[in-house]
């Protein structure tokens, strides 16, 4: 076996090859692109020569790009090492605190030759997978960033026009943000007239138009505090520039959506993740992206649960025991599992029962909810198993046995 430490930057690769009994054979700075990976091919070939049945691992601090799926269709065994645990390695070979890439590259490649069977290898999810996590994170992504814009936005209007904040409710609406670009000051905004704020209302599918148009005016003509004129002008300003960049992040959002869902909709297991109880198209997909489609990826349902977040864990010394949250986790795919969670209150009589019976416990909402996401984690992971839908009967068949006992 030939174990390979690789340390990557942006434009550079530091590699170092390493035999079974640790003995450093050959080390490298190679650059990002065809030319490295062709020279990194060239120093395995040179220290395997004619070997076939030689087998390759790599330890490397990511698992995605285009270089580790260069390194997996040459047929290398790739873990992907968390960054925290290469920390925790590292300090077992100097607690000195030196650190260099070149040593970096080393201790990847003696973590890979000595805990291997501890790592992850890196997943061999399908083309499919890999491009409905693309779309679903950016997706996600440009969620987050409009949620960050509208309340940079909410700030900058207390400061200077509240009479905004009291006048329109959700400021990302379309309608919302067509009249603040028209008028991002409280005199401009004075000045709008029913008939301008009520077209802005109409093209926004608004109801009883004629009554939101009179109240909107009524507020942005009633005397409230301002700031000096020059001051507000320059607030004014950065409020346009705020409104064009919601503008631009809803419609990017809402193309998304429907690219999400089409990307979604031609995987093979779209039909079974669909079917949990919670998932719509948008949930459904997350949770794909994130899990991955790899059938070898998870031994076992708590191998799932483990990666998802939702199990606890149990830290135990002598005397003393605490079970708690995990919080080192895949925070995109906590936060679609608990929304599923959610969800499946209103759609699963099971989900309910068994929400019901943590906080009948005295388990906290959160706390439950968790909990809640931990067993559809399960359930996903035996329907995914089994390649069967979800069933309501099957999912909840051994909370019905323990009802009846």
């Amino acid at each position: 076996m030939l174990f390979v430490g690789d340390d990557w930057a942006q434009d550079h690769h530091d590699v170092e090859l390493m035999d079974a009994t640790g003995r450093r054979l050959s080390k490298a700075r190679l650059p990002e692109g065809v030319a490295g990976i062709e020279r990194l091919h060239a120093m395995i070939g040179a220290e395997l020569g004619e070997d076939s049945k030689a087998e390759v691992v790599i330890g490397i601090e990511t698992d995605r790009g285009p270089w580790v799926q260069a390194l997996i269709a040459a047929g290398y065994t790739v873990y992907a090492v968390n960054p925290l645990q290469a920390s925790r390695y590292r300090e077992r070979l100097a607690v000195s605190g030196a650190k260099s890439d070149a040593a970096d590259a080393h201790m990847l490649a003696d973590m890979v030759r000595t805990d291997s069977h501890q790592l992850r290898p890196v997943s061999g999810d399908t083309a499919d997978a890999e491009a409905v996590k693309v779309v679903t994170r950016i997706h996600k992504t440009l969620i987050w960033e409009r949620t960050r814009t509208m309340q940079r936005l909410r700030h900058a209007l207390l400061d200077y026009f509240p009479a905004a904040l009291e006048a329109f409710e959700d400021l990302d609406a379309p309608d919302v943000l067509e009249l603040l670009a028209k008028a991002p000051d409280p005199v401009t905004a004075a000045k709008l007239t029913t008939t301008q704020i009520s077209a802005a209302l109409k093209r926004a599918r608004r109801r009883n138009i004629a009554d939101k148009a009179t109240k909107i005016q009524a507020v942005l003509r009633a005397k409230h505090l301002g700031q000096p004129a020059a001051v507000t002008a320059a607030y004014a300003d950065s409020v346009r520039a705020l409104v064009a960049l919601l503008v631009t992040l809803n419609e990017q959002v809402k193309f998304l959506h429907r690219q999400v869902e089409d990307f979604f909709g031609r995987h093979p297991d779209a039909e079974i993740i669909r079917s949990q109880p919670g998932l719509g198209p948008i949930l459904s997909a997350r949770a794909l992206a994130e899990f991955g489609d790899d059938p070898h990826r998870y031994a076992s349902a708590k191998a799932r649960k483990n990666y998802a977040g939702t199990s606890p864990i149990t830290r135990a010394s002598g005397r003393k025991k605490v079970v708690t949250a995990r919080y080192v986790r895949n925070d995109r795919l906590i936060d679609a599992l608990i929304a599923q969670a959610f969800s499946a209150l209103r759609v699963s009589t099971g989900a309910r029962t068994y929400y019901e019976r943590q906080r009948a416990r005295g388990i906290e909402f959160n706390a439950a909810l968790r909990q809640l996401a931990n067993r559809l984690v399960g359930i996903l992971h035996g329907c995914l198993k089994a390649g069967t839908p979800y069933d309501e009967a099957t999912a909840w068949s051994q909370q019905a046995h323990a009802l009846a006992a």
